[in-house]
């Protein structure tokens, strides 16, 4: 597989901005570690609420090999938190399968401000990170397949 010839968009969330742009630094580094290309198409979006509608979107219009969903959603003091978690990973799923190609899910979840700084900073459990790597490796299958 010609890992030059790939291509992969990231489509990220505009809320809580500081720790999504950390997510895309790490996914592009990611991508450059990985001998892919080091200037992905990337998309911003009001909120991980958008997310499946412009992944979709993207899929169908971009058609890259790879898509990297990146967000974080912190808990508040109501269910609000639940909905658009929920209902953010029901529809990347969604998403992947109808348009047959790897979405990755780095969508931080986190109950406090400071969860979602360690999973977006240095180190392990990165998630923008751990949804690059995903998406990759799902690349790389289905190209086997």
């Amino acid at each position: 597989m010609d890992k030059s010839s790939i291509k992969i968009c990231i489509v990220a969330s505009q809320f809580n901005e500081l720790i999504v742009d950390s997510l895309i630094k790490s996914s592009i580094q990611t991508l450059e570690e990985n001998g892919y290309q080091s200037n992905p198409e990337i998309f911003k979006v009001p909120g991980a609420y958008e997310l499946p509608l412009a992944v979709k979107n993207v899929a169908e219009k971009k058609k890259p090999d790879g898509i990297i969903a990146l967000g974080a959603i912190v808990r508040g003091a109501t269910p609000h938190f639940d909905y658009i978690a929920t209902e953010t990973g029901r529809g990347l799923t969604k998403v992947s399968l109808e348009c047959n190609i790897p979405v990755g899910f780095g969508v931080l979840t986190c109950d406090t401000m400071e969860q979602a700084i360690e999973r977006s900073g240095e180190g392990s459990g990165n998630k923008g990170i751990e949804s690059t790597e995903a998406v990759l490796g799902m690349i790389e299958f289905l190209n086997n397949l």
